[in-house]
């Protein structure tokens, strides 16, 4: 491909050109692994053409007028390519976030987008909140699992325990993680006014307030009382009950703020004359909302959280057997709905509360099931000597075990073949069958589960069993039996047709004649049912077709 002028390179034009040209192209952001566009006109993309482009894992078209394409890690790097196109001056996310707001509200108006709409919008603000910080939570979950690994290993005592005294240089390390997490509220804050078209700045200081020392020192002296595993005390403030909580690490309520603070901004903004916006705006929006999150906000942020936690937390007392196969099975359907992120919160909130969490162990059985099904494609597609799916499932495979990402695999290979998703769901059952008979996993910190995690567990050899199951389980199933449905598998037969074939063609016959016999052969030797059959069947219906 030729170089652009503006040194855009890489797949930028060709996914451009493939989506409409730019003048298709409404707003474009990016995530951990996807591009996101939301376009003009979504009905006339080839889709089999934009997931042929060299460096596409796939595409993900979606409700309204959004699409998506999955990159995988390089993302950023194809994102400013595109930024960099002459074409795209002044495309891409738009600089007033209200804008941004407008053209999704447009989007949405432009037809039904299912009785469930509203549903689909609270996913897309959970998950807009959240996917910037991705990478600061990898980076963090890497120093964890590094101390984890110190402390298994003897070099330093248990570091997950306050009342450890650590040397300081790994007082220091232990920092590099903290950060992270202690300030996460004002991270999401951040994010989170920003999707609802809010001064993301404004947001981030109405958390600020109930993140600074001196509002939990408004506690000081008051007998604290333990609500829901926490514990808070209640300061008169004005003649009104205030209730102070830690806000470290909650996540919760800069949801809500951000979800109130949205509307309000966008009123002031219309009520005050544009000249005086720069001041009373931000001014008279942190007036209202910094009372009403302190006094209200908060607290229904921080008990809705503590009342979701101690509800998983009963179902897994009361049977870690049933919690340990429920979650894995469950994560499949929940990850490609946006549901998984409040279940990421409380996961941060046992680890507040409880010192540990219980839903990262099962979590684990799902990833690596994931990934195994990945390693299967990858085997299937490098026997099939198939390029693309190579390069797509190798980049997949990549992200998940050193990364712990599933995005790349889910929207790259499994949600295009959903035949590998009973594979997988076999693997997803195994490995939560055996945590579930082994007592269940736990751990004291919020860690990605990649391969570079594992140390991070508790009870080590029973999780590595438990992932290492579930892995094997689901890659051996998609080797055995196929990842594509028998139409899937002839058209990919059809495809790929030897040149020799087509040159002795018989006289009389097109190209096209010798294609549909060639998709007819692959046809009748295809599996009819969902049985396992033999994962050398396609090589030998490939020799026997040329015959």
């Amino acid at each position: 491909m030729p170089q652009d002028p503006s040194g855009a390179s890489g797949p930028a034009r060709a996914i451009v050109d493939q989506l409409g040209g730019a003048g298709n192209i409404e707003n474009l952001t990016h995530c951990a692994t996807r591009l996101r566009f939301q376009l003009r006109d979504a009905s006339g993309i080839d889709q089999a053409a934009v997931e042929a482009i060299p460096g596409v894992m796939g595409v993900v078209p979606q409700s309204g007028e959004r699409y998506q394409v999955v990159i995988g890690g390089g993302v950023q790097n194809v994102y400013n390519d595109i930024q960099a196109l002459p074409a795209m001056a002044g495309g891409g996310a738009p600089a007033d976030p209200e804008d941004a707001a407008s053209i999704k509200a447009a989007a949405r108006a432009k037809g039904p987008r299912g009785k469930f709409a509203w549903l689909d919008s609270v996913f897309e603000f959970l998950s807009d909140s959240f996917r910037p910080i991705l990478g600061a939570l990898l980076g963090a979950s890497l120093f964890i699992t590094f101390m984890a690994l110190m402390s298994t290993l003897g070099v330093i005592p248990n570091w997950a325990d306050p009342r450890t005294d650590l040397p300081p240089s790994w007082r220091f390390l232990n920092l590099c993680w903290q950060a992270v997490f202690i300030f996460l509220p004002l991270y999401i804050a951040y994010n989170a006014s920003k999707r609802v078209g809010a001064d993301p700045w404004i947001g981030f200081a109405i958390v600020g307030v109930v993140m600074l020392p001196g509002f939990t020192g408004l506690a000081d002296g008051i007998d604290p009382i333990e609500v829901f595993g926490s514990q808070v005390s209640v300061v008169p403030i004005f003649g009104l009950p205030l209730t102070v909580f830690d806000y470290s690490s909650q996540v919760f309520p800069p949801l809500l703020m951000a979800a109130l603070l949205g509307p309000l901004y966008k009123g002031l903004k219309k009520l005050i004359p544009e000249d005086l916006h720069l001041i009373f705006v931000p001014f008279l929006s942190m007036l209202i909302m910094i009372p009403m999150t302190a006094f209200l906000i908060g607290p229904i942020g921080v008990y809705t959280g503590a009342g979701l936690a101690n509800l998983l937390r009963a179902i897994n007392d009361f049977s870690p057997l049933i919690f340990a196969i429920v979650i894995p099975l469950a994560y499949p359907f929940m990850v490609p709905l946006g549901l998984h992120w409040p279940i990421n919160a409380i996961m941060l909130l046992n680890i507040q509360t409880l010192g540990y969490d219980y839903i990262q162990g099962p979590m684990g059985a799902w990833n690596f099931a994931c990934f195994g099904a990945t390693a299967g494609v990858l085997y299937l597609s490098i026997r099939e000597k198939d390029a693309q799916m190579r390069q797509t499932s190798t980049g997949a495979l990549a992200a998940g075990l050193l990364g712990g990402i599933s995005e790349p695999s889910l929207y790259g290979i499994h949600l295009r073949f959903k035949r590998i998703y009973g594979r997988m769901l076999v693997g997803c059952l195994v490995g939560g069958l055996i945590i579930g008979i082994g007592g269940g996993v736990k751990t004291s910190a919020f860690v990605f589960t990649s391969l570079l995690t594992i140390p991070a567990f508790d009870n080590i050899p029973l999780y590595a069993a438990a992932v290492g199951a579930a892995f094997f389980v689901s890659m051996f199933l998609v080797i055995f039996s196929g990842y594509r449905s028998p139409e899937q598998q002839a058209a990919f037969e059809a495809a790929r047709v030897p040149v020799a074939d087509l040159e002795t063609a018989k006289k009389g016959e097109t190209t096209e004649d010798v294609i549909a016999a060639s998709a007819l052969r692959a046809r009748e030797s295809a599996p009819r049912t969902v049985e396992v059959f033999s994962p050398t069947r396609g090589r030998n219906r490939s020799a026997l077709g040329g015959t």
